[in-house]
């Protein structure tokens, strides 16, 4: 297949490529905005590849879709590309509308107008597979159950409000116009080349750096945890087998709370970087907690496993390792990052 891939230089986007060149056959149309967290570094190898294609244009460009689908034709779309960090929503909603909400309504339209003109053999074989989070299933008390694939929406940020409206729409492109879609919501990815604003990362580096670990309320809020390359096996499993029309829930039995997270790091931290003033944990600062925090987020995973015929590969302690190990192999990609006067001002305020 020649794919299309949304986002495909952001961090979940960029692990689907690398994932698909190692691991398959296909071709790649990667479409980038390439805002502040996309890396070209981050494809790898995929950018030297005859297979690979970078375009730089943004999804709520109608006339930039328009040209890609037809220059490119590809066979199936993955659409990764998003505006995801909480707390940037909540200071600047509307850049998540724009481009979660807009700029998906602006692929469904392009991508609908190119798939009815298709010869009825790849007609048929067309898929459009749109990725979402758990996030807009709302928030779950200490004893409920996880979200499944038919837990009713409840968003409760500008971000989840976001893809949650980006997820109807594309169920909607479905039942209205018969547009062969996919959906897969999932937990918090962590993993290579995440960019420095998020948990895991901006724990990593504080630590290194013997600077504070901010963690909101008393860290007690949980996560699932999925590494980014067991996320990128089965979102490609999806593609290839889902059922159209379905929604799949990927996760990886793997909850943590914040404080448990942060305190892992820090052990990974100080076995690899012993700090002579101590542990790193004295590092850890408890901090006003943020709007609407949702208290936890877990998914069960059972029907996407066994109809995909996967599981996470990595458990957490596992994951975090690699992860740990690799922020450490690659100092200049990430301190050339945090010498940023944005990402000084972003970094700063940014919590678990």
């Amino acid at each position: 297949m020649r794919i299309l891939v949304t986002g495909g230089c952001g961090f979940i986007g960029s692990a689907v490529v690398r994932h698909i060149m190692r691991a398959s056959g296909h071709s790649i149309v990667n479409v980038d905005k390439m805002t502040y967290s996309a890396s070209e570094d981050a494809l790898e190898e995929a950018l030297g590849d005859p297979r690979h294609v970078l375009v730089r244009a943004d999804i709520a460009d109608a006339d930039a879709m328009a040209q890609v689908f037809a220059t490119h034709q590809p066979d199936a779309v993955m659409h990764l590309a998003a505006e995801s960090h909480v707390d940037r929503s909540i200071d600047g909603p509307g850049a998540f509308v724009r481009t979660n909400v807009v700029g998906t309504f602006v692929l469904l339209d392009a991508a609908r107008a190119y798939w009815a003109g298709l010869p009825a053999a790849r007609k048929a074989a067309f898929r459009f597979h749109h990725i979402s989070t758990d996030e807009v299933f709302g928030a779950l008390g200490p004893g409920d159950p996880p979200f499944t694939e038919t837990t009713a929406y409840d968003p409760r940020s500008p971000y989840s409000a976001s893809k949650a409206a980006s997820d109807h729409l594309v169920r909607a492109w479905h039942h209205t116009y018969g547009l062969p879609t996919l959906v897969s919501n999932t937990v918090n990815n962590y993993g290579p080349w995440h960019f420095p604003e998020k948990l895991i990362p901006l724990v990593t580096l504080n630590a290194l750096e013997g600077k504070i670990l901010p963690v909101y309320g008393d860290g007690s809020n949980e996560r699932d945890w999925l590494f980014v390359e067991d996320h990128a096996a089965a979102l490609l499993l999806v593609l290839e087998r889902g059922e159209i029309g379905a929604t799949y829930a990927i996760g990886a039995r793997q909850p943590r709370s914040n404080l448990d997270v942060v305190k892992a790091i820090c052990a990974a931290v100080d076995a690899r970087v012993p700090d002579p003033a101590g542990p790193r944990e004295r590092l850890i600062s408890f901090v006003t907690d943020r709007p609407g925090h949702d208290f936890r987020y877990e998914i069960d995973p059972s029907c996407a496993e066994k109809a995909l015929g996967w599981k996470a590969a990595h458990g957490f302690e596992a994951g975090l390792a690699k992860t740990v190990d690799w922020f450490l192999a690659h100092r200049p990609w990430w301190e050339k990052i945090r010498a940023g006067n944005y990402a000084g001002q972003r970094l700063g305020k940014a919590a678990a």
